[in-house]
């Protein structure tokens, strides 16, 4: 069992920065892939980054490529999402998630993942 915190969310202009971080408790979190999702108001979950365990293989989605950046620390047992250059259409609600198992076709998808946050509501504002 996994139990994970988001934090840093919170309203932002457009083109500025927030750093979210994940925070994980229960078995070893190297162990875990982990990944950022996001949903807005009226759309489907979309997936934002994520960070394979063993290596850090990083991977992104095509409207995050270049202004969003993944890390992790294992000692810390915390994930990372720099996220740089916000556009409006980034506003949603961000949400990690981590499981064991995952081979790369599967990390961009949500229903793959079994331990999911609760969520940080991010805004931009023009």
């Amino acid at each position: 069992q996994v139990q994970l915190v988001e934090s840093g969310g919170g309203t932002v202009q457009a083109g500025g920065s927030l750093r979210l971080s994940c925070v994980a408790s229960g078995r070893t979190f190297s162990d875990y892939s982990v990944g950022w999702f996001r949903q807005a108001p009226g759309k489907e979950r979309e997936f934002v980054a994520a960070i394979k365990r063993y290596g850090g293989s990083t991977y992104y989605g095509d409207s995050v490529k270049g202004r969003f950046t993944i890390s992790r620390d294992n000692a810390k047992r915390t994930v990372y999402l720099q996220m740089n250059g916000l556009k409006i259409e980034d506003t949603a609600v961000y949400y990690c998630a981590a499981d064991r198992g995952l081979i790369t076709s599967s990390i961009a998808i949500g229903a793959h993942y079994d331990y999911w946050g609760q969520g940080t509501q991010v805004t931009v504002s023009s």
